[in-house]
């Protein structure tokens, strides 16, 4: 069976304003594929406001209507949404299925170290803007401000194109930062990061100490904890009779940024095969999302513990898909984020740039940042440690600074 290249993936942009683009993919299945679609789109920063999928276990078809933005970059949207699907090579133009044999090595990781004479409000975030514009992906961050007012960024990066290694990418990468960051810039260099570097970037160990696991837990809490907030319920029903050979799933939840993505991954990291879905946003907020899927050996779940295990999993996800809390660090206030990190080992995208665009609209200072990785309730979490300037502490109250940064992230502001 083959298809040609650029019907594997199509693009139909909005003619108004308001209207939503159409993005369809036609190509060989594979479990986890809608997972990975979802995570590029959240990546290009546009959200699904209803989808339709569908897969015989061999051959599937994905339709999504996404609002974008006008400087949304379409045309690379389609390269990065075609690198997920399952391989294909050609044949006079016609592309064919071919099976993973061995998985890619690791991407490289590269230091980006600068020295700035001076901080100012926004200066991470417009650092991280211009990163995520390049491709680049910020894999761990330690940002500190000597007490004379300069600041000393250090920034691990992996490469979405696999060119930093060369000196055209790294020129283009240096001339992007002095753009924005002006006579402010004292020096940038680029260089790979070997394994002592590489280890100055692990998440520091105090982590533990300094907030209880109740802010990680995987179950549902009973009261109010740190890390959590009341939001809409979440309703999740299994249903058996409609299908022989399919359980169907039916949600129905308050809609936020990358809410089909966690379900997803969700999905994913169950090893559950989705042979038919379909998803709408409402303009209230409201998102209803059916889903008929099976297990990896082709049964339907019939076992009452495996579907409360997978609902109540699909509830914590869509409930608390990320964690904040603002908690004492000593003597000093700390902004905490965590999200939970795929099977894969992929984290959710964007975190971080959400993150210090809600520290620029409140116009608060970050004094360090740390981004690291820890095994919490026998899960991989992902980890956003951001310590603030201590004149910000008496000027923000923490609740505001929490909710508001939460807020940015679910997608409601």
């Amino acid at each position: 069976m083959g298809i040609l290249y650029e019907d594997v993936v199509v693009i139909r942009q909005a003619e108004k304003p308001g209207e939503s683009t159409v993005i369809t993919v036609n190509c060989p299945d594979k479990t986890g594929l809608g997972c990975d679609l979802c995570r590029v789109i959240l990546l290009f920063g546009l959200s699904i406001c209803r989808g339709d999928v569908s897969t015989d276990g061999k051959w599937c078809y994905l339709v999504f209507w996404v609002m974008g933005e006008p400087t949304t970059r379409w045309s690379l949207l389609k390269k990065r949404l075609l690198e997920v699907c399952p391989s294909y090579f050609s044949t006079s133009r016609i592309y064919y299925y071919r099976p993973e044999n061995q998985q890619r090595k690791p991407p490289d990781v590269f230091l980006l170290k600068f020295w700035c004479s001076r901080d100012r409000i926004g200066l991470l975030h417009d650092v991280t803007e211009v990163l995520c514009e390049l491709e680049l992906i910020i894999k761990r961050v330690k940002i500190s401000t000597t007490p004379d007012g300069r600041v000393m960024d250090l920034i691990f990066v992996t490469d979405t194109r696999e060119m930093l290694h060369t000196k055209a990418r790294q020129e283009e990468t240096i001339l992007r930062l002095e753009d924005v960051l002006g006579k402010a810039l004292i020096s940038c260099e680029i260089e790979l990061a070997g394994p002592d570097v590489t280890a100055c970037s692990q998440g520091s160990s105090f982590l533990l100490s300094a907030i209880t696991e109740d802010m990680f837990s995987l179950e549902l809490p009973a009261g109010h904890l740190n890390g959590f907030r009341v939001c809409s319920p979440v309703t999740i029903t299994v249903d058996n009779s409609l299908s022989p050979s399919h359980t169907l799933i039916q949600i129905l939840c308050q809609d936020h940024k990358g809410l089909i993505y966690d379900i997803m991954r969700t999905v994913k990291d169950y090893n559950i095969q989705v042979s038919y879905g379909r998803f709408f946003s409402n303009p209230k907020g409201n998102c209803e999302v059916d889903l008929f899927i099976m297990q990896a050996d082709g049964k339907k779940i019939v076992d009452p513990n495996k579907q409360d295990a997978l609902c109540s999993r699909l509830r914590m996800e869509l409930l608390h898909p990320l964690r904040v809390a603002v908690v004492s660090r000593g003597p000093d206030t700390e902004l905490l984020v965590a999200n939970p990190v795929e099977l894969s080992g992929r984290g959710r995208p964007l975190v971080f740039h959400d993150i210090t665009l809600a520290h620029k609209i409140l116009n608060i200072s970050i004094f360090s940042v740390e981004i690291g990785r820890h095994m919490i309730c026998d899960r991989e979490w992902e980890v956003y440690r951001i310590l603030h300037d201590e004149a910000d502490e008496d000027v923000m109250p923490r609740n505001k600074i929490q909710d508001h940064v939460r807020k940015i992230l679910m997608g409601w502001e």
